[in-house]
């Protein structure tokens, strides 16, 4: 796990961390050839109740995933349809001049082939238990459970390159990202 790295820097890098980019470029691809980058998060952290709001944490972390992922041009922004999770990703898609399209939590299977067709770079946020499975189920390593009391800086990075092959990188973000 990488802790500390600019984001900027590891995409500049992401071709030889993840072993594709060299033998052809972007125009050379075809749509369904083209590489899907995938950034997952969980909602940032959350008020008490039955589909709570953001706490102040949780917006400020919202707003740090925004300027993170800011150098990075998105494609796309994915939600499930909670508060929590519509105000993580909602600061992000502004910044990046984009909607939020919603995704079903229990439909990852088939949300999982969409985003493989479509390709391009996207943001999906999503849940503690709903994440890792997602992560799971488009070829990546999902590590460790998210801690659902304590853990909101999870950053997974997925990339399939044009041959089908995902790389996982785990990264953490915001302002707790560097105490874990």
């Amino acid at each position: 796990m990488l802790k500390g790295i600019q984001l900027g820097v590891l995409l500049t890098l992401a071709p030889l961390f993840f072993g594709y980019g060299s033998s052809a470029t972007a125009n050379e691809l075809t749509a369904d050839e083209s590489p899907l980058t995938v950034f997952l998060v969980r909602h940032s952290e959350k008020e008490a109740g039955k589909d709570p709001a953001l706490t102040p944490e949780g917006l400020v972390r919202a707003q740090s995933l925004a300027r993170l992922l800011g150098s990075v041009q998105l494609d796309a922004v994915y939600s499930t349809d909670y508060r929590r999770t519509l105000a993580t990703a909602k600061p992000t898609a502004s910044i990046q001049d984009l909607s939020v399209s919603l995704y079903s939590p229990r439909e990852l299977n088939g949300f999982a082939e969409q985003l493989k067709q479509r390709g391009g770079q996207v943001l999906v946020v999503g849940h503690s238990n709903t994440t890792p499975q997602l992560v799971s189920v488009l070829g990546g390593d999902a590590g460790q459970p998210i801690d659902e009391k304590r853990e909101f800086d999870r950053l997974y990075l997925l990339q399939t390159d044009s041959a089908g092959k995902v790389s996982t990188l785990v990264l953490r973000y915001g302002q707790d990202a560097n105490t874990k």
